[in-house]
């Protein structure tokens, strides 16, 4: 399977096609040096019981679980908080792209950066929620229970051996991330301009009466879940691969980097349903 390059796992080596990666970045932090052992060492390490992942500072899964359950209670938390504090959400905003970047980008994962995107991308969660709340009542559980449907099919395809990652799929993937991000750049710059008046922008335009936002939304939930598969997979390579436990914290926030990208387009295709009624 090829190295893909899904933005929550930046270029860790734990994840890397190349098992020579993770050896050359555990030697780096050894310091690059071995120590030769005696024959009676040897053998009273041979005599102690067997260590577990979690005693050899392996990531399992686990752990894994755990420490994304972690970054979700921290966004919960940061999203009660955005939907009661009027306009932090921007705010919130602002600091989750930037602290992703930093994510994304890190070669060593920090628990407390992870952390601390999950509470700024919980601030604009649910400052977010709370504008479509008010203008679409009831819109927010919708949106909530259509993320999770979509993540619990998914996992449960994966998990069954029924879909996987592959080269030409993930290809296709990223050339369509690329896609999607001009064609929201230009949207965003047209409503900035005022260009379109529309809140939607171009999303609003309608094709036999459906507006082009919900027809874009339907492949980009497809995308979505096809980020969700290469999530799962780099989990499983970095457990099988014992990749060190830290990288547990890359995985979590990966899997909140697609899910909250998940939920925002959901939130957004049931808006343009309801305001095109």
């Amino acid at each position: 399977m090829a190295r893909r390059s899904n933005p929550g796992f930046g270029q860790s080596p734990a994840f890397s096609n190349d098992p020579r990666d993770l050896d050359r970045w555990r030697a780096s932090q050894a310091g690059g040096t071995t120590a030769t052992m005696s024959a009676v060492e040897l053998q009273e390490l041979y005599n102690q019981p067997s260590a577990t992942p979690r005693d050899t500072d392996r990531m399992t899964y686990e752990d894994t679980i755990a420490k994304t359950f972690g970054v979700f209670a921290v966004l919960l938390a940061g999203a009660v908080v955005g939907w009661v504090v009027p306009g932090i959400w921007i705010v919130g905003g602002i600091a989750g792209f930037v602290l992703a970047m930093v994510n994304i980008f890190k070669k060593r994962p920090s628990a407390a950066l992870v952390l601390l995107y999950g509470a700024a991308e919980g601030l604009f969660v649910g400052g977010l929620s709370r504008v479509f709340d008010g203008i679409w009542p009831g819109i927010v559980p919708q949106a909530v229970f259509g993320t999770l449907g979509v993540f619990a099919i998914t996992l449960a395809l994966f998990a069954s051996g029924k879909v996987r990652a592959s080269r030409r799929a993930t290809q296709i993937f990223l050339v369509a991330m690329v896609g999607y991000a001009a064609f929201s750049l230009v949207n965003f710059i047209l409503m900035l301009t005022g260009v379109t008046n529309s809140p939607f922008g171009l999303r609003s335009a309608e094709i036999y009466g459906i507006p082009i936002g919900f027809l874009l939304g339907i492949f980009v939930v497809i995308m979505a879940a096809y980020s969700l598969v290469l999530d799962f997979t780099q989990i499983k390579v970095g457990v099988e691969r014992g990749a060190p436990r830290v990288f547990g914290w890359q995985a979590a926030f990966g899997l909140v980097v697609t899910i909250v990208w998940l939920y925002t387009e959901i939130l957004r295709m049931l808006a343009l349903l309801r305001g095109n009624n």
